[in-house]
């Protein structure tokens, strides 16, 4: 079978794991950068997306695989701060390097500048990659079930816990959802796009909410482009919705936000 996207990216994420060295003493740093958030009360994505009607989660990507550099130039900073007037409720974070042109120094840049939950959106299979999101300061981290077997997932899901960082967790539309289900994970995002072969499943994410247990937050992820994708998928059952490459690309990020949640000129607002 043909080395898939997805196969390559972890491979690259792999690879830069075992060619850096790993920061002094990162698991204590970690630790206390968790401590500090526990003593401050930190910004929890679950509440964020919590809210009566459907919460966005605004993305700051500079690129992707598919669609190469969509934003040019590109300022993490601005986008968020863009994105927040516009009504996000959360901003993601696409710090992949190889594959996405991110760098996970703007967690720290765009949580200075936005008062919203941070979410790391990455490749994450090592606990390293978790004290290291820690230490970056980020909210929430993006887990993918297809790169975890059970025990290393149930094993970053306790560790995420203890860091205090919430967890998203991904499934693609064409998966059984039964192992994130059965994981406890609170937030369990559907990706439309299958990052292995890029088809798109907007059926399928429509009929996987119903297979969502009702206590968890339902994340509709990818390919949304309009009020009407947005509305189309919460009356199928999911509270939040993880909009990229839309929203960069547009002139007016503030704007894209006000429209996709039915608060731009025309509706009332």
């Amino acid at each position: 079978m043909p080395e898939s996207v997805l196969d390559r990216i972890v491979a690259a994420v792999l690879r830069r794991l075992d060619s850096t060295p790993e920061m002094p003493a990162l698991e204590q740093a970690a630790r206390a950068a968790s401590d500090t958030r526990r003593n401050v009360g930190g910004r929890s994505l679950r509440k964020a997306l919590s809210v009566p009607g459907p919460a966005v989660i605004a993305e700051c990507k500079k690129a992707s695989p598919s669609a190469g550099v969509i934003r040019d130039p590109f300022d993490p900073s601005d986008l968020a701060r863009s994105y927040a007037a516009g009504g996000a409720a959360a901003i993601s974070v696409v710090t992949e390097p190889d594959f996405f042109h991110g760098d996970p120094e703007w967690l720290a840049v765009v949580r200075r500048a936005v008062s919203l939950p941070v979410l790391r959106k990455d490749f994450i299979v090592t606990r390293r990659q978790l004290f290291e999101t820690s230490v970056l300061g980020a909210d929430a981290v993006l887990l993918i079930a297809r790169l975890l077997d059970r025990e290393t997932l149930d094993d970053l899901l306790t560790l995420a816990a203890d860091l205090e960082i919430e967890v998203l967790l991904e499934i693609f539309a064409d998966e059984d959802p039964s192992m994130v289900i059965d994981s406890g994970a609170q937030i369990i995002g559907v990706n439309a796009r299958d990052l292995a072969t890029f088809e798109m499943r907007f059926d399928r994410v429509e009929e996987l909410a119903q297979e969502l247990p009702e206590d968890r937050i339902r994340v509709a992820e990818s390919g949304i482009r309009s009020k009407e994708d947005l509305e189309r998928l919460h009356r199928a059952g999911y509270h939040a919705f993880l909009v990229g490459e839309h929203l960069v690309r547009a002139e007016d990020p503030e704007g894209a936000v006000r429209l996709l949640l039915g608060r731009g000129e025309g509706d009332g607002c």
